[in-house]
């Protein structure tokens, strides 16, 4: 027998969003961690707050709307309000019951001074690294560092003369700009757009793009991201942090650390082994001789670190086509480096939920 259609709705309803959601949805999981880390900050949350004045948002809704649109590459804070409005996941995800208004889009801008002032990202980064140790799944011992472009929010077109404020003019909002015939550099030029971006090209080919250098340092057991900066794109810039991720390993117990040909600089080898880091490093012996020589390629355990440290390249590849760092919508070091910590702990999630899957 067919129904009929009909279209008078309910006015109210006895199922709750968390009676909605599956008991095996992959959000749960992860839900279950965030809600875990953002507890443990509650303190840090209270601090940064006026014990006077309207109550605001609370900063636990809005970090948790930050992991959805990472997770779902929602692409500006203006469409998260829109599915938060319309999506019971959504809602459930952020402890939201069905009536509850969603808050304007201007709350990210009043707030994110706050939340970079008050380093949120690093603190809740190291919360997810707490439970991650808890449970067993971070090396102590072997590491891999790397680092990947992330595109400014810039064009080719900002990048000009020191001496021009102006950049190229023209009748229109986009006027025509003719480079050829003339030299750029980053002593010369800079972006009117962004003056922290640099022209930086990842490789020889590869075309020149107004940029950042993100660096992460992995371990190896699992592939979880343990230390995240972000730096102005320098050719040294990789190796220089590099060394600031290795100070930050815990102990002084010896370490291995992984790393590609572009690491292979004799100061960059001595300064690790000066602070008793076994520098799995790949060799890099064309037309030159490589610092890494048969001292650290005897052993296995180089072998095992060249095949692992790709790993890496599988995080920068989450946080660049599932999350936002292709190309970041901020600019300045402090900002990106802000959204670029909080998107590899996203990452983290993740990949912990995967394994705990996996084991379970």
């Amino acid at each position: 027998m067919r129904g009929d259609l009909t279209n008078e709705t309910a006015m109210w309803s006895y199922v709750s969003p968390e009676q909605r959601v599956p008991a095996d949805h992959p959000l749960r999981p992860i839900k279950k961690m965030v809600d875990a880390a953002l507890r443990n900050l509650s303190p840090r949350f209270d601090a940064m707050y006026s014990d006077r004045g309207r109550p605001s948002i609370p900063p636990e809704r809005l970090l948790c709307a930050q992991v959805l649109q990472a997770l779902y590459s929602i692409r500006s804070e203006r469409m998260l309000m829109e599915q938060l409005d319309y999506t019971m996941l959504f809602r459930w995800f952020c402890d939201m019951n069905l009536d509850d208004p969603v808050w304007d889009v201007t709350v990210y801008t009043k707030n994110r001074d706050r939340l970079i002032e008050s380093d949120v990202a690093q603190a809740f980064f190291d919360q997810v690294q707490r439970q991650a140790r808890a449970t067993g799944l971070l090396s102590d011992e072997h590491f891999t560092v790397d680092g990947t472009m992330i595109e400014a929010w810039a064009g080719h077109k900002s990048f000009v003369p020191r001496d021009d404020d102006q950049g190229p003019s023209g009748g229109s909002r986009n006027p025509g700009a003719d480079f050829h015939g003339e030299r750029r550099t980053n002593e010369t030029h800079w972006s009117i757009t962004d003056k922290a971006a640099r022209m930086f090209r990842k490789g020889p080919g590869k075309e020149a793009k107004l940029a950042y250098l993100g660096h992460a340092l992995m371990e190896n057991r699992h592939g979880l991201i343990v230390g995240t900066s972000v730096t102005p794109a320098t050719g040294y810039a990789e190796r220089e942090a590099a060394i600031a991720l290795a100070k930050e390993i815990a102990g002084n117990h010896r370490v291995t650390l992984g790393a590609d040909k572009g690491y292979d600089s004799a100061e960059f080898v001595q300064r690790l082994r000066e602070r008793n880091v076994v520098p799995h490093v790949a060799q890099n012996d064309t037309n030159r001789r490589s610092a890494i020589d048969e001292r650290t390629t005897r052993h296995p355990g180089y072998a095992i670190s060249q095949r692992v440290r790709k790993r890496v390249e599988e995080a920068f590849g989450w946080m660049k086509t599932i999350g936002p760092m292709r190309k970041t919508k901020f600019r300045g070091c402090d900002r990106i480096g802000w959204q670029f910590t909080f998107t590899a702990a996203i990452y983290n999630l993740v990949r912990m939920r995967n394994l705990q899957a996996e084991t379970g």
